[in-house]
């Protein structure tokens, strides 16, 4: 585990999900139709708070641009930090469940 990766934590909700949808490589649109999928709707991620926090993720190194195919839009994917930094966010929720646990009926 990178020790810069815990300087990230707590992600913000949009962040975390960018993230989580980069564990493989997805264009811009692509990560907003799988948010929106795997939250059933309960997240949405807008063009502009999007391509915002993709800008700030590669200045940070958490993802990068990667090869296409034949497409010619931009593909993303997390790098070695993003991943750990997303193992660390996913381990912090899990924890957050965990405490919450003793109101559950």
């Amino acid at each position: 585990m990178d020790p810069k990766a815990k300087k990230y934590i707590p992600l913000t909700e949009g962040t975390y999900y960018i993230l989580l949808s980069l564990v493989t490589p997805l264009h811009g649109y692509g990560i907003m139709q799988h948010v929106t999928e795997l939250t059933n709707g309960e997240v949405k991620i807008g063009p502009g708070t999007l391509y915002g926090t993709i800008t700030k993720l590669m200045n940070e190194k958490l993802i990068t641009e990667v090869a296409s195919g034949s497409d010619r839009k931009k593909c993303y994917m997390l790098t070695p930090l993003g991943k750990d930094v997303l193992l660390l966010e996913v381990r912090r929720l899990e924890r957050a469940v965990e405490h919450a646990s003793s109101i559950r009926g």
